[in-house]
């Protein structure tokens, strides 16, 4: 008996002691944004096979029960779910990543909204954090290689400079190809000064179902910018705080130094020609002109910004200072900029939707020449014994550069400054009449103000013949937009509906001033002090566009969707004969992963779309459809008028009818894959054709030829890890476009420069000689000549006699990015890299600073890997011989100076950490994060020159790279 109740009390203890280990215990925590480190409210916290549940408050924190050794399951819409194992930690930190494809994302489409999986059209989107991860003040930079089929190329390094933009290819010979942008629903007359901090999200309208409802201006695409506000049950201050350094980017394009050009000197086989105050001396000097105008320059990012809610009003507040320093010399960007965002619930139906936001921009310009530092030679100082800098008209300055000029010495003090001011309002409302049907008014009026001034100073040798001068100029330009808008939807049984309709007026006035004038005293600042007036300017423009539009979606079972839309457009730049131009779009998809029939559990979506509509473009000129006269002649003392174009009230929209078909398809809960195909087919294209001189007119415009554009686009994404607190996701995407010209005035071919317009072609195709090499038995240049009759293809050493022919295009044949995210626990690793192949540039530096003798005395470029000069004893090489004085015309425009700028380059790499809930509360914070980042750290290519992207749109004569950029910041939530 006593043995049996010993046995027993210890099956007891053992059962006790098992459930004393499986018994829950609260668990708490927190989750954030793994992009922005901000608190996420809202997130679903399940304890994974079990009902136990919470959901996070508006500091993204939580409390749940759950046991040791449980796996804790978090979801939020837009967001990827992950799974975290419960270990017996005091706290749990969790940081989610965004779901690109989540298809519930409700995604911003220009004049409304649209969940994901609805959408019909071709739309891409970027969240704000994404953008921010390089250092620019103009957002368009912060999109290079983010999205498929949207080129972004910046031109330049210089501080403030906008990038080249260019969706789904070229679709205008002559009119612009500049994609339009939209802020909080305002259709902005340029490129918009904004704050990248300030963005919530960027949404890229690419095909013409997108892009219809913007009617004549849709034809280049449309990027649609919604701004931050403040969400519900918030109340946060944010400080973001970002200081680098940038080093100009010299990369592979060096120029000689003495020694180097010494050793060239006396491979000239005419010596009789050589100056005489050339002799081995001069190897002793040896100026390095790069080192002298270049610097390590300096970026400082400041952002303040609050955002806090009450029952009734939402408000979002945000300040910020950027401030760069080039890595040239004397060039130096600076903005402050601000931005209220305000909604107040006036009652249940009315909300007030006020919006502020202005920007000071300066630039100040005492730029160090990049075209001087290349062509000085070493042999030349820069400066005298007591370090002033030599004038070079001076006697006994014995300069020897070509020129004859020391650009710092008129730098001294020749300078030049910008200021722009722009502010824009808008007095926004939206009134819901009911459940279904709503109201909304957008009212928006910008105020642009732009002064510059030029001084050169009577000392310097560019202001002798005037003794001294200055100019000044103000631009001045005011937009007003607004839209009314009346929106109905409603979801009954299986059926969802969205109809809206509204009205639409934008218009722009410009006018600006200038003066210059001449005779100064030294250090003057007003232009009244020149003692005689030299030149004064103005012009006064407007342009104005009225439209009324319709839209409308439905969708069936979350199953068909479909879209249909309509814009009625009038512009101000045609005449009364074709004023209005109407612009449609037809649109459907099918998610056919929500048919009864369709199950593979391997599959989490599949959906095919298809698209067709027609967009419009308008010419650059305001008033084509007017002849015009310009009244700045005079005769006699009196005013005079001057016929300048004639005019066509018959001029009509460029139109471009486009097609899309798409496929979206998702595995795993992992992958997630898209493809879209799509052909642009451009007519009525917009020309001036150019009249004789006997005509009294310089031209006309008038409708005339067609182009197409095809590609296709790809965008692969893929969770490797997502498990236990890691995180790491890659995106890449990539964009093919080809454009042909089909039709043209009469299909005769125009040739512009070293460029050829013709049927068949590539709108960007070079028309030069056709370089073939040297000539192995005496080192000359040879060219190809094709015989007009026969055909035959022979080689010939005289430049004229060698035929102007096709020789590439500048359009690359594809182009793309790359994104990593990784995080673990708090620590982060990003990076993002962009690519183009195929792009053929004329690298025109090369006529000068590769001129095989030709300018003698400019500097010479480092010959490049696998280039050699020829001589009796390397007869076989890719230079001819150099001769003083140059080689036959070597250096003529010929496709030896077309090179491919294919590159690879690593946009940014960031790599931080946010310190754990734990930590922070105990500094009465809400978040706290570190981090470093590199901009353009490494771009590879075989082009020779400075920088390959800055080539495909920008100066190939002396470029300003973009320069390497590391960069240091901290984040700081309360």
């Amino acid at each position: 008996m006593k043995k049996n109740l010993s046995s027993i009390m210890v099956l007891l203890l053992l059962l006790f002691s098992w459930e004393a280990k499986a018994q829950s215990v609260q668990v708490t925590g927190q989750v954030f944004d793994a992009q922005s480190s901000e608190s996420l409210p809202g997130v679903n916290v399940l304890v994974k096979g079990s009902s136990s549940g919470a959901v996070t408050d508006i500091d993204g924190k939580f409390t749940i029960e759950a046991e040791s050794g449980s796996t804790l399951v978090f979801s939020f819409i837009g967001y990827s779910t992950q799974e975290v194992r419960y270990t017996g930690q005091s706290s749990l930190t969790v940081s989610l990543s965004s779901d690109t494809k989540d298809l519930q994302e409700v995604i911003v489409t220009g004049y409304g909204t649209q969940k994901r999986e609805n959408l019909t059209g071709s739309i891409a989107t970027v969240s704000g954090e994404k953008l921010t991860d390089i250092t620019s003040p103009n957002i368009g930079n912060m999109l290079q290689g983010k999205i498929a089929g949207v080129d972004v190329v910046a031109s330049t390094g210089a501080p403030g400079a906008n990038p080249v933009i260019r969706i789904r290819g070229r679709s205008s010979i002559r009119s612009s190809v500049t994609p339009i942008w939209v802020v909080d629903g305002v259709i902005w007359h340029d490129t918009p000064i904004l704050n990248p901090n300030d963005v919530e999200s960027i949404s890229v309208l690419k095909d013409a179902a997108a892009a219809a409802l913007y009617g004549s201006r849709g034809a280049n695409g449309v990027i649609v910018v919604t701004t931050k506000g403040a969400k519900a049950g918030t109340n946060k201050l944010s400080l973001n705080v970002k200081n680098g350094v940038s080093l100009f980017n010299r990369r592979g394009f060096q120029v000689m130094n003495s020694e180097q050009l010494s050793d060239l000197w006396n491979q000239f086989p005419n010596t009789n020609a050589i100056p005489g105050w050339f002799d081995e001396s001069l190897r002793q000097k040896d100026t390095d002109w790069l080192d002298i105008g270049t610097q390590t320059g300096q970026v400082r990012d400041y952002n303040l910004s609050y955002s806090g809610t009450t029952e009734r009003a939402r408000l979002f507040t945000a300040f910020n200072y950027f401030n760069e320093t080039g890595t040239v010399k004397g060039d130096t960007y600076e903005r402050l900029s601000a931005r209220i965002n305000y909604d107040y619930d006036i009652n249940e139906k009315l909300t007030f939707k006020p919006k502020l936001a202005a920007t000071y921009t300066t630039n100040d310009n005492a730029r160090h020449s990049i075209y001087d530092m290349y062509r000085n030679l070493p042999w030349d100082q820069p400066f005298n014994e007591v370090g002033e800098p030599i004038n070079t008209l001076a006697p006994g300055a014995n300069w020897r550069g070509r020129d004859n000029r020391n650009y710092l010495y008129d730098l001294q003090w020749n300078y030049g400054n910008s200021a722009t001011f722009n502010i824009l309002s808008n007095l926004d409302f939206q009134y819901d009449i009911n459940e279904y049907l709503s109201f909304t008014s957008t009212n928006n009026l910008t105020y642009f103000n732009d002064e510059s001034f030029s001084y050169t100073d009577p000392r310097s040798n560019s202001g002798l013949a005037d003794n001294g001068r200055m100019s000044v100029g103000m631009n001045k330009r005011i937009t007003r937009f607004t839209n009314q808008m009346l929106s109905y939807t409603r979801t009954f049984d299986k059926h969802f509906v969205n109809v809206l309709a509204g009205y639409e007026f934008n218009d722009y006035i410009f006018n600006n001033v200038s003066a210059q004038g001449r005779g100064i005293a030294a250090g003057a600042q007003v232009i009244d002090n020149a003692s005689e007036p030299q030149a004064i300017g103005g012009t006064k423009n407007d342009y104005a566009f009225q439209s009324y539009l319709l839209n409308a979606n439905y969708s069936y079972e979350n199953r068909y969707s479909a879209q249909a839309s309509f814009r009625r457009d009038g512009a101000s730049r045609f005449g009364s004969n074709n004023k209005y131009g109407n612009f449609f779009s037809l649109s459907g998809a099918w998610n056919i992963h929500n048919e009864a029939f369709f199950n593979v559990s391997s599959i989490n979506y599949l959906r095919a779309k298809a698209a067709y509509g027609q967009v419009g473009n308008t010419p650059d000129s305001l008033y084509p459809q007017f002849e015009l006269f310009s009244l700045n002649a005079q005769y006699n003392g009196m005013p005079a008028a001057v016929a300048s174009a004639l005019g066509n009230p018959d001029l009509t929209w460029e139109k471009t009818a486009a097609s899309n078909f798409g496929i979206e398809l998702g595995l795993f809960n992992r992958i997630d894959f898209a493809a879209e195909y799509y052909i642009k087919n451009t007519t009525d294209l917009l020309h001036f054709v150019p009249l004789p001189n006997i005509s009294g007119f310089d031209g006309y415009f008038d409708n005339i030829g067609s182009v197409i554009n095809r590609g296709l686009e790809v965008t692969l994404g893929a969770d490797i890890i997502k498990s236990n607190g890691a995180n790491w996701r890659l995106d890449f995407n990539i964009g093919m476009n080809r454009n042909e010209i089909t039709e043209l005035f009469e299909n005769r071919r125009q040739i512009s420069g070293n460029r050829i317009i013709e049927v068949g072609e590539d709108i960007d195709t070079w028309f030069m000689r056709k370089w073939v090499g040297v000539n192995p038995e005496d080192g000359t240049p040879l060219w190809e000549r094709v015989d007009p009759t026969t055909g035959e293809v022979t080689q010939v050493g005289n430049y004229n006699n060698a035929t102007l022919q096709k020789v590439g295009t500048s359009t690359p044949n594809f182009f793309g990015g790359l994104t990593s995210s990784f995080d673990y626990k708090g620590f982060y690793l990003n990076a993002n890299m962009a690519f183009t192949q195929g792009a053929m540039v004329y690298h025109s530096a090369r006529e000068t600073f590769d001129s095989d003798g030709a300018y003698p005395t400019y500097n010479y470029m480092q010959l490049q890997s696998g280039w050699s000069r020829w001589s009796p004893e390397n007869p076989n090489a890719t230079h001819p011989q150099p001769i003083f004085g140059g080689n036959n015309e070597s250096n003529r425009p010929s496709s030896r100076f077309i090179e491919d700028v294919s590159f690879l380059r690593i946009r940014n790499i960031t790599a931080g950490y946010r310190l754990p809930v734990s930590v922070v509360e105990k500094l009465k914070l809400t978040g706290l994060e570190v981090f470093v980042s590199g901009d353009n750290l490494f771009t590879f290519t075989n082009f020779s020159g400075l920088d390959p992207e800055a080539a495909i749109y920008g100066d190939t004569g002396s470029q300003y790279p973009l320069p390497r950029r590391i960069s240091v910041g901290l984040n700081l939530n309360f």
